[in-house]
């Protein structure tokens, strides 16, 4: 297992069980104590964990701070990649209702790896996303909606009532949404109250919805809910994502995809 991958998922096990120390990670991952210990340094200054003697806890409840779009698209960018890719299952064949495409980073992925997807041409979708909307027309397809409203500057996703409105008279096939957070207690929240409205929205007029979440995300809670487990059909995730974790969610009969590296 590669460091990345291992602290990916201490970090979504420190989140989860709310401790862990450093003599249960060596053994839990056939590692020295010395490498734990580095692990959680690492974690510890990129704020994700607490250092505490003998092991780590959860940084903090619930989060509410926002990171910049573009330090989302460099943070755990192989395995958005990867989970991009593997979601591409998903797209329907014979696509007559179409497909919603949220503001994600991971999303954005899946719309450039899109563009060569067979029938992509014939594909209705529909995004609140102005990068992904103008990754797509500016590829040729000519089947996207924009949705209107107003635009975030910070995460560059249209929202607000007008975007919502037009959203309650729409269906789509598959909803593709990105999360900021995912737990088995709370489902997926995000931290905006407007963003998280859109994603609703899309949730329920979607007839199978397909999150995808990196496993740096897994155990994680933001402020704002938007939707819970039942409202999963799929939810495609990276290697790094603890077993444990998997098997809650696939326990609330949700498919979970380990997208390969």
């Amino acid at each position: 297992m590669y460091a990345d991958e291992r602290r990916r998922q201490i970090a979504s096990l420190t989140a989860v069980a709310g401790r862990v120390s450093v003599t249960e990670l060596a053994e839990r991952y056939d590692v020295t104590a010395e490498t734990i210990r580095r692990d959680l340094a690492v974690l510890s200054a990129e704020g994700v964990i607490h250092r505490v003697h003998g092991g780590a806890v959860a940084s903090q409840a619930y989060l509410s701070a926002e990171v910049p779009l573009d330090a989302r698209y460099r943070s755990a960018s192989g395995a958005k990649t990867a989970i991009a890719r593997a979601a591409l299952d998903f797209i329907p064949d014979k696509p007559e209702g179409g497909i919603f495409l949220d503001s994600g980073t991971t999303i954005s992925m899946l719309a450039s790896q899109l563009v060569d997807h067979p029938g992509a041409d014939d594909l209705p979708i529909v995004t609140n996303s102005l990068p992904i909307a103008l990754e797509l027309s500016s590829e040729g397809l000519t089947n996207v909606q924009l949705l209107g409203g107003k635009v975030r500057a910070l995460s560059q996703a249209v929202v607000g009532d007008t975007a919502l409105r037009s959203l309650a008279l729409m269906t789509a096939d598959v909803a593709f949404i990105g999360t900021n957070a995912l737990t088995v207690d709370h489902g997926l929240s995000t931290a905006h109250a407007q963003e998280a409205a859109v994603k609703a929205a899309m949730v329920t007029n979607a007839s199978k919805v397909v999150v995808l979440c990196d496993s740096s995300k897994l155990g994680n809670d933001y402020v704002v809910n938007f939707a819970t487990l039942d409202d999963i059909d799929v939810l495609v995730t990276d290697a790094g994502a603890p077993p444990s974790i998997v098997e809650r969610f696939e326990d609330h009969g949700i498919e979970v995809v380990l997208a390969a590296p």
